[in-house]
């Protein structure tokens, strides 16, 4: 028999506990589930009824019989509910529909203007939120969270964003409560790049538990997963390396006691303003990339400068938290392996061999979803948590 307690994380665990055994989507008899827990097959049928009143888990079919009648298994049921999932970004918004399996339903993205102010946006992504739904035919009794990435950082305890540089207006706006006007749901916010290191991970690197995402575009941040965790920190600032100050290397162009901060001198719009010192035209990151790929000298040059100004920051922190992956993502990372080149360059040299010998560093491979899928991801975390599924399958 298998201990409990090694099977679900408690000495006693209830329907909340045996749910997250059937989050892997695997059909399992209630026969099965009370070898995996310990408990009593009339304790786990209680609790299996329990979910399946709730919706949470459905009939799975029938397994092989040993004798006597076939045992009925049973399945999470990802159809018991939906997610709303908002990607927004300095110049855009992804809104998307997906079910408690975080599968993407449905998804939209249309430009917008971040710092056009909280309600404009909101409103916006409300309207949309609300467009899909209803084009989906889904009723907004079936939406059971809202999950939102603001580029900027973010109190995630009250969903507040906190002195985000880019998005004027926002500052301690409470975008959950605003949000809640309109959907009667739990409202989850956080920063842009915590999301994508969900989604990231999710759909390129499921079996790795020590991941850092890198965002490099009109800003720099990072995301950490350790341990099978996403690190936020005590307030919800972990991993804003954009606002570490780069310490002068005699490998960087800069001059002696120029320390400004990584973001300053690193991000798309930092080597856009290095470009035009120079005398050629770019505004900004997609600027930048557009003349890395049609091969321009300087511009290749300064991006992959920048990819070593990030290398220096990395090092430190896969010295401190050795990763299994960096992913470099954000819109100066499409403009090819140039940023990836500089940074490799750097953090393979300065990092301990410890740390490096089975690192990899690698460009983001999850596309535009990415964001709306971390989102789901994050509020299915916290609506399908045992506390929550017990308190679900209780009023069922």
């Amino acid at each position: 028999m298998v201990d409990a307690g090694r099977a679900t994380g408690t000495a006693n665990p209830g329907a909340g506990e045996i749910f997250q055994i059937l989050r892997d989507g695997r059909a399992r008899t209630k026969a099965e589930l009370a070898m995996l827990t310990g408990l009593a097959r009339s304790t786990v049928s209680g609790r299996v009824d329990a979910l399946l009143s709730a919706g949470l888990v459905r009939p799975a079919g029938e397994a092989v019989s040993t004798g006597g009648r076939p045992p009925a298994r049973v399945a999470f049921n990802p159809e018991a509910g939906v997610v709303l999932a908002v990607d927004l970004g300095a110049t855009h918004a992804t809104v998307a529909v997906a079910d408690l399996a975080a599968n993407i339903l449905t998804a939209n993205t249309h430009p917008l203007d971040i710092a056009d102010g909280p309600e404009r946006v909101l409103d916006s992504v409300i309207a949309e939120g609300a467009s899909l739904l209803e084009g989906r035919g889904t009723s907004t009794s079936q939406l059971v969270g809202v999950g939102i990435g603001v580029p900027g950082p973010v109190e995630h305890s009250t969903g507040r964003p906190t002195n985000p540089p880019i998005m004027p207006g926002w500052d301690r706006f409470d975008v959950p409560h605003y949000v809640q006007r309109a959907f009667d749901v739990p409202v989850l916010v956080d920063n842009d790049v915590n999301i994508l290191a969900l989604g990231e991970q999710a759909l390129s690197w499921p079996g790795v538990s020590d991941l850092i995402f890198v965002k490099v575009a009109t800003g720099i941040g990072a995301g950490i997963i350790s341990g099978g965790a996403l690190q936020r920190g005590a307030q919800g600032s972990a991993g804003d390396m954009g606002h570490v100050q780069v310490p002068y290397s005699h490998d960087s162009p800069r001059p002696p006691g120029d320390e400004r901060d990584l973001e300053a001198i690193a991000s798309g719009t930092a080597i856009a303003a290095d470009l035009r010192a120079q005398g050629i035209p770019a505004s900004g990151s997609s600027d930048v990339v557009t003349l890395v790929r049609a091969g321009h000298p300087a511009a290749i040059s300064a991006t992959r400068q920048a990819g070593r100004e990030v290398g220096e920051v990395l090092a430190t922190v896969v010295n401190m938290l050795n990763p299994s992956v960096i992913v470099i993502g954000g819109s100066v990372a499409r403009a090819g392996e140039h940023l990836l080149a500089g940074v490799r360059e750097v953090v393979y040299r300065r990092s301990i061999p410890l740390a490096t010998q089975h690192l990899g560093i690698v460009q983001s491979q999850a596309g535009e979803t990415a964001g709306v899928l971390g989102a789901a991801i994050m509020v299915t975390q916290q609506v399908l948590s045992p506390a929550a599924v017990d308190a679900r399958a209780a009023r069922a």
